[in-house]
């Protein structure tokens, strides 16, 4: 399942800056902690900051469940930026985009968030609390209030602002402390001398209660946790609580009750104290209870048989139980010692994100026009000399007109399970070239797209297959081009002769934003056309002349026929007349994209069929041009390569959808009776003025799914 972790770490992510700030936030080894154990369950998981900018991320990771993927889940543990009620703000934005997600509703956390709504609520279902006053102001009546009491924020938790008061002149510097430095009204509650606990509670409907858990207090019954306490000095915590069992039943009763009342769901910790006749006081319940390790709700977790990796896994299972009616299958799990190899990858890979974006910034900055040499060959460099840091041996091809080839592999025999293929080249010279840069989830770039993700995708599955101790058995080829812009024109031979020698062939370009594999890509084709005007006899020569050459380019690009796999566009036409010398000059390029080779043979009887029918005695044509590329046919030899990379992907949670391509590419040049699959890069797009982009979060997802392809090719 894919699962998103949505935490605050940009606390100005925020149109403007206004009302009460978050002081309450994970600090990342948590983050981090979560993620790998969701990881570790099996999930595709990503971590997105929940500020402005969520909603574009979610929806770039989240599967589209219109295209038949499983719904994806938030793991929210957002607290908030900023404003009133914060715990709500992530769950409302995800009820508003139909995302479904583990924790309470926005309804749930505010009642719980504002403890006096919460206490009258608990009163009326005769849940025992203290007796509570609320003050706006220090200059109210205070003489209904008992002492010693405990003075509080109201919307406040992890026990923000908590004070012990004996007197009213020091109820009043609590109180003025509090409306001022929090902007809310102060919850003052009469304090319980006594002990304190915890009940941490998971699940819906039935709801699983941890083992009472008691915050040691050192024998000092007038003794509280503060959030300085919390923070720099947690105290010890003992669970199960040494308290009789019918204290601890009746604890447990309480807190459901409690969360049942207040509409929470998933889990929650119940704060409690009782005094010395063995009263139980329910002070409030955290409907966000921490997940850090020294937290309550994990230490009550642990003392009840979980692992941290167990605990937050079940954590989403209740959620997903909740919203779907089914608790998780491990029927997308991998069977023997495929089971764990996707998330060993995974987790590898995450490890490493930082080098292998550092590392595509790298290769974007490097200006790769096709004419560039230079720069293509610096590009070339620094890719043979990972692969050969990888145990890969090889060679550059050497070229003259373009950059120079790269063919590398790891096998001692010279056939290959598997034939990597990319280029190293596109059409974009220096000045209109746009260099890396980042925002938010989307990576942009000259080439970021269309080749050069593809390739760190590469070197980063190899690495990851090296690392788990996968690589030496399998039989990898990779062979980069430099003349994909010029139609493969030096490199198709080798491409030819190579592919013969391998078992499949994997393309490194980019993914559609839909998350496309290429099955298939049109061939290409180009007819240059001339046309001049000879001996010319008057005026009316040259409109007539122009006429012809025009109406013989509305004739051809009139025989385009998308549904059966043909389109022909005029390119680069020009007509040059000159009325006074009686001249008349018309040439054009006319690009075709074919799906199907008998389309050209026919094409071709066609242009020569309306040249004839066009003829006049002054005028002169010439036509030459032909086939640059085959296409890309999608055979009966590649289907079986397919439905294994798409049930991969499905157990992978990798949204993946056969596509055709428009565009001709050299993996065209490919022996038909090879399978051949392109497209499988990170997915992105490509704008206008040469930029591109890719989604952060695919760059890895897709080497990971590289890497278990490569392998699962390796161990047929």
């Amino acid at each position: 399942m894919k699962v998103a972790i949505i935490y605050n770490k940009d606390f100005n992510g925020v149109i403007n800056k206004f009302g009460m700030q978050n002081r309450e936030v994970y600090d990342t080894e948590t983050i981090n902690r979560v993620y790998e154990a969701l990881e570790y369950g099996g999930h595709n998981v990503t971590i997105i900051d929940g500020n402005m900018y969520a909603i574009e991320q979610l929806k770039e990771f989240m599967p589209k469940v219109m295209e038949g993927e499983k719904m994806g889940m938030v793991f929210n543990m957002a607290y908030g930026i900023q404003g009133e009620s914060r715990y709500t703000h992530i769950p409302a934005l995800l009820e508003m985009l139909g995302i479904p997600y583990v924790g309470s509703s926005p309804a749930g956390h505010a009642l719980a968030l504002d403890k006096i709504v919460a206490k009258t609520i608990m009163q009326k279902h005769g849940i025992p609390t203290p007796e509570f006053w609320t003050f706006s102001s220090e200059y109210q009546d205070l003489s209904q209030v008992k002492y010693p009491c405990i003075v509080k924020p109201k919307m406040e938790s992890v026990s923000f602002g908590l004070k012990v008061v004996y007197n009213d002149d020091k109820l009043k510097e609590a109180i003025r402390f509090i409306t001022k430095k929090y902007n809310q009204q102060a919850l003052v509650e009469k304090f319980i001398p006594g002990r304190e606990f915890c009940v941490a509670l998971l699940g819906n409907e039935p709801i699983e209660a941890f083992p009472v858990l008691e915050i040691d207090l050192g024998n000092n019954p007038n003794a509280i946790q503060t959030f300085e306490d919390k923070k720099n000095s947690s105290k010890r915590k003992i669970c199960p609580a040494n308290i009789p069992d019918k204290i601890a039943t009746e604890m447990v009763h309480l807190s459901k009750k409690a969360f049942k009342a207040l509409q929470l769901r998933d889990y929650a910790r119940v704060d409690i104290r009782l005094d010395a006749n063995n009263n139980i006081y329910v002070l409030e319940i955290n409907s966000m209870a921490s997940l850090c390790n020294s937290g309550s709700f994990v230490q009550a977790a642990k003392a009840n048989g979980y692992t941290f990796n167990k605990l937050i896994n079940k954590m989403l299972e209740v959620a997903v139980k909740r919203y779907f009616l089914k608790t998780f299958s491990n029927s997308n799990s991998f069977e023997d010692k495929e089971e764990r190899l996707p998330i060993e990858i995974r987790s590898y890979l995450r490890s490493r994100q930082d080098n292998f974006e550092y590392m595509l910034q790298e290769m974007v900055n490097i200006n790769t026009y096709v004419k560039n040499i230079e720069g293509v060959n610096k590009l070339g460099t620094i890719i043979k000399n990972y692969l050969s840091s990888l145990g890969f041996k090889g060679k550059f091809i050497k070229q003259v007109d373009v950059g120079n080839f790269i063919h590398f592999s790891n096998s001692k025999t010279g056939e290959y399970d598997v034939l990597l293929l990319g280029h190293l080249d596109d059409t974009v010279p220096l000045p209109q070239h746009r260099y890396y840069s980042k925002n938010g989830q989307r990576l942009y770039g000259t080439g970021i797209w269309k080749y050069k993700s593809g390739i760190v995708m590469m070197l980063a599955a190899i690495e990851a297959l090296k690392h788990t101790g996968n690589l030496e058995k399998l039989r990898i080829g990779v062979l980069l081009t430099t003349d994909n812009s010029v139609q493969g024109k030096f490199s198709q031979n080798i491409i030819k002769k190579l592919s013969k020698k391998v078992k499949n062939v994997i393309g490194l370009s980019g993914s559609t934003p839909t998350g496309g594999i290429i099955t298939s890509r049109a061939g290409s084709a180009e007819y240059h056309c001339q046309m001049r005007l000879t001996n010319p006899e008057g005026e009316d020569d040259i409109p007539q002349a122009v006429n012809i050459f025009t109406k013989l380019i509305n004739d051809w690009t009139a025989l385009t026929d998308k549904s059966n796999g043909l389109i022909l566009s005029p390119s680069c036409v020009n007509i040059t007349t000159n009325i006074e010398e009686l001249k008349a000059y018309g040439e054009l390029l006319l690009k075709v994209k074919f799906n199907d080779i008998t389309q050209i043979e026919n094409l071709d009887k066609k242009i020569k069929k309306s040249i004839r029918g066009n003829l006049k005695d002054n005028l002169y044509f010439e036509i030459y041009g032909g086939i640059k590329r085959p296409s890309m046919e999608y055979l009966e030899n590649t289907k079986p390569l397919v439905k294994m990379i798409k049930d991969i992907a499905k157990k992978m949670d990798i949204i993946l959808i056969e596509k055709h391509s428009w565009n001709s590419s050299n993996i065209c040049f490919v022996d038909k009776n090879i399978p051949q699959i392109d497209g499988l890069g990170p997915i992105g797009i490509k704008m206008e003025n040469n930029s591109e982009y890719i989604l952060k979060h695919s760059l890895i997802e897709k080497a990971a799914l590289l890497a278990v392809i490569l392998y699962r090719l390796g161990n047929k």
